[in-house]
């Protein structure tokens, strides 16, 4: 097989021509990524938290989240109400441990007595590592 090339006295064609396969390849592979993060980052409980200006920790491995609703109903992860008196055995079906942290979620609009019932459950059922999860306010204190 051989190649003829042009003479060298003869100027290449000029190919207008732009070559899209890795920008399509590029395209797909941020497709997926995004495909794959969007169910992630979305939670399945609605509640309404109140804002913080305090410094973001990070987030533990595999969090153990704790909802306090506006009703005051008590979602344990994703899963179904519990009433405050089943707390602790619902919390030690899912938990791996006592030392586990648990992530608490409340709705603003609940009051802080109801909050410290929840957290007094929660200490009495012997789970003593609870922090308190708001949304992050910005510099005059309007939620991002």
């Amino acid at each position: 097989m051989a190649l003829q090339l042009p003479k060298a006295t003869q100027d290449l064609p000029v190919n207008h021509e732009i070559n899209v396969v890795p920008f399509i390849d590029v395209m797909l592979v941020l497709l997926i990524i995004f495909m794959v993060a969007a169910p992630l980052a979305t939670v399945s409980v609605p509640v309404d938290l109140p804002s913080s200006t305090a410094q973001p920790q990070p987030a533990p491995q595999d969090p153990l989240y704790l909802t306090l609703q506006k009703d005051l109903s008590l979602i344990v992860g994703e899963g179904e109400p519990v009433e405050l008196k089943g707390l602790g055995g619902a919390l030690n079906a899912v938990a791996e441990d006592k030392q586990q942290r648990i992530l608490l979620r409340a709705d603003k609009a609940v009051s802080y007595g109801d909050i410290m019932e929840v957290m007094n459950a929660l200490s009495g059922a012997g789970y003593l590592k609870v922090a308190l999860i708001g949304m992050e306010a910005g510099p005059q204190g309007a939620t991002q």
